[in-house]
């Protein structure tokens, strides 16, 4: 090969290689797309979080599509809280008092990972929260067992704190 001949051959060998790269590029992007992807107008909500959403105009009744998956309180009338229960995708249909549709939202109930650690023994997953200190988590999908002990300690709590979780209504409750 000549040196007149080297230009061109590295620069056909640099167009191959670019172009190469962009296939192989253009076909991990293809493989890593979600299969429902998340669009623009979603309305996307953490699991056992809330989220705001203000209607254009006052409803004055809310359809879920899955109520399992989100729960919707109506406040004055054109403020919705939108409170996800679990994983999945539903939607939420507002109507006005002639049932007219003002807003048909797209709800995304997601896991917020962000300062948790799942540990997995086996096929069993743990749940926890870690901010900073690591507390068991109420999550759907942990080791039955440990979501049973972690609701129970929940229920009790959360009734010692109403206060009836003894007749006393000043004592402290067993953990």
């Amino acid at each position: 090969m000549s040196l007149s001949t080297l230009p061109s051959a590295r620069a056909s060998l640099g167009r191959h290689v670019t172009g190469s790269a962009i296939i192989i590029s253009i076909a991990c992007l293809v493989g890593l797309a979600p299969v429902s992807p998340v669009r623009a107008g979603d309305l996307i909500v953490r699991y056992d979080q809330s989220q705001l959403l203000r209607l254009p105009r006052p409803a004055s009744e809310i359809i879920i599509g899955n109520p399992s998956i989100a729960d919707v309180a109506l406040q004055g009338g054109n403020l919705l809280v939108v409170t996800g229960k679990t994983f999945g995708i539903t939607n939420i249909i507002a109507l006005d008092a002639d049932r007219n549709v003002i807003q048909d939202q797209r709800v995304l109930v997601e896991r917020d990972d962000l300062k948790v650690v799942n540990l997995h023994k086996g096929s069993t997953r743990f749940t926890y929260s870690c901010t900073p200190n690591c507390e068991p988590n109420l999550t759907i999908g942990d080791d039955k067992n440990f979501f049973e002990q972690v609701s129970a300690h929940n229920s009790t709590k959360t009734k010692f704190s109403e206060g009836s979780a003894d007749s006393g209504g000043g004592g402290g409750a067993a953990q």
